[in-house]
């Protein structure tokens, strides 16, 4: 199984603390995900409040047309530096998703950090080159212009 690792940088001009909690919300990550893929949660366990073993089940378009259902735990949670989501159900055969935040002059360094994998071996990796890696990366190119608008005008109390 090739895995592919995705990874990016953004610098928000919020306090650690405003970060997290727009971070660690399950029902932001509609916000920050493109219209096209219709992300829909059906259910999060225990609230809103972000723990280790939560639960969360959305659908979501992985393609035009085609809703997937997708099941996503909240595997570790070290408050308010990182959380890492995992995939139990969906259309990766690994989907692990690192998100850390660490406090800089002025505002807060976001990184993502994303392993997956495709199932279907060889058919698999022709569709990470054909769509699937274009497709990843353009829902963090989104993410990234989503947070800058969003978060711009912000400043971090000195």
């Amino acid at each position: 199984m090739k895995v592919y690792t995705l990874k990016r940088k953004q610098f928000l001009p919020i306090p650690l603390e405003e970060a997290w909690d727009f971070f660690s919300s399950p029902r932001n990550l509609k916000e920050i995900t493109p219209q096209h893929m219709k992300f829909d949660i059906k259910y999060i366990s225990g609230g809103d409040r972000m723990y280790a073993g939560q639960i969360i089940r959305y659908i979501v378009n992985v393609l035009p047309g085609i809703p997937v259902k997708w099941t996503t735990e909240i595997t570790h949670v070290n408050e308010p530096l990182y959380f890492v989501d995992e995939q139990r159900f969906g259309p990766y055969a690994l989907w692990h998703h690192q998100h850390h935040f660490r406090a800089v002059d002025g505002g807060v360094e976001m990184v993502d950090e994303v392993n997956y994998a495709i199932p279907f071996g060889f058919l698999g990796r022709f569709a990470n080159w054909l769509f699937v890696g274009r497709q990843v990366n353009a829902i963090f190119d989104f993410r990234f212009e989503i947070l800058k608008n969003l978060f711009r005008d912000k400043k971090v109390a000195a």
